[in-house]
């Protein structure tokens, strides 16, 4: 699997995996419509190994020629998170859903697909119980419902492979702030102060570059990894918000934190994950939540108040 299709290549993740499959020696086609206006990929533009695409990956025409042309395809390309996709829920499902579908759809049974889906579709487990891949699912945002979809229709595929993200942190090219662990860093340096509703809802976590180097390894493991679903985040970081806050403020000792009692959260997400089928194939995570943390501190120094985010 030498040439990589990478839709959604110039993204949060994308940016940060492009990077990693060119170190890799692995041929990369990007197609990413630049919707953000970024220029997530301008470092990388001397390699000889990387084509990029600007085009929507809704075009089935592009989409479907550039898939002929590559071994592996690792579709990104999503309009991701629970207020995005509420607030364009067209959009939402021509990109998350219709346009992976047709993808799937024109994939030969030769190529391969490693695809992120999330662990949102775990829903609500009361925070006590460690969600396995064996877990019933039960999502409850138009995002985690549609991943849900996706990923059953993936599987279907032989050879797939689906890893569920935890919900991702730390820098990367093309930089989001709406995340949880990046907003609040950011509020807590920016603003001393952190509001919390729902302090003890829990859920896991996993740094970007992470997430990067969790493909290659499912790339390079891939006939003893395929046809199945991957859990993936720290084992460390299964924490409620208020535990999240209480490391956040161990860097940042004045940071005040408020909780909002009798508010409710609209993101109603509460569980554990148990990442322990990923670690017994032998991929471990290398960044900590505080490693996250000091290097997120360190790159808000240099960016203008909320000028990145998904919404």
């Amino acid at each position: 699997m030498k040439k990589v299709l990478l839709t959604g290549g110039a993204g949060y993740i994308g940016s940060v995996l492009t990077e990693e499959l060119i170190k890799n020696n692995y041929s990369v086609t990007v197609l990413d419509n630049f919707q953000y206006r970024q220029t997530s990929l301008a470092h990388l533009c001397h390699h000889t190994n990387l084509e990029i695409v600007n085009k929507d990956v809704r075009d089935k025409r592009i989409t479907r020629d550039l898939i002929k042309k590559n071994d592996l395809i690792i579709p990104l390309a999503a309009l991701v998170g629970a207020p995005l996709c509420d607030k364009d829920p067209f959009g939402a499902t021509s990109v998350n859903k219709s346009a992976v579908l047709d993808i799937l759809k024109s994939v030969s049974v030769d190529q391969a697909i490693i695809m992120p889906t999330t662990n949102s579709a775990y829903g609500n487990g009361n925070g006590e119980i460690f969600c396995t891949e064996d877990t019933p699912l039960n999502p409850i945002s138009h995002y985690a419902c549609e991943k849900v979809e996706v990923e059953s229709a993936l599987m279907q595929h032989e050879n797939s492979i689906s890893l569920r993200l935890a919900t991702v942190f730390g820098m990367s090219p093309r930089m989001r702030l709406d995340l949880l662990v990046n907003d609040f860093t950011f509020k807590a340096l920016v603003d001393r102060s952190i509001v919390l509703f729902e302090p003890n809802f829990k859920r896991n976590f996993i740094h970007v570059r992470d997430v990067a180097a969790s493909m290659i390894f499912m790339i390079e493991n891939f006939e003893r990894c395929r046809n199945e679903i991957f859990n993936l985040g720290l084992s460390s970081a299964n924490l409620s918000k208020l535990e999240l806050c209480q490391i956040i403020k161990s860097h940042l000792p004045d940071l005040h934190i408020t909780i909002a009692e009798n508010a409710k959260d609209p993101d109603q997400r509460d569980y554990i994950v148990s990442n322990k089928k990923i670690e017994d194939r032998g991929f471990r995570p290398s960044f900590s939540l505080d490693m996250g943390i000091t290097e997120l501190l360190l790159g808000y120094q240099m960016m203008p108040r909320y000028q990145f985010g998904n919404i």
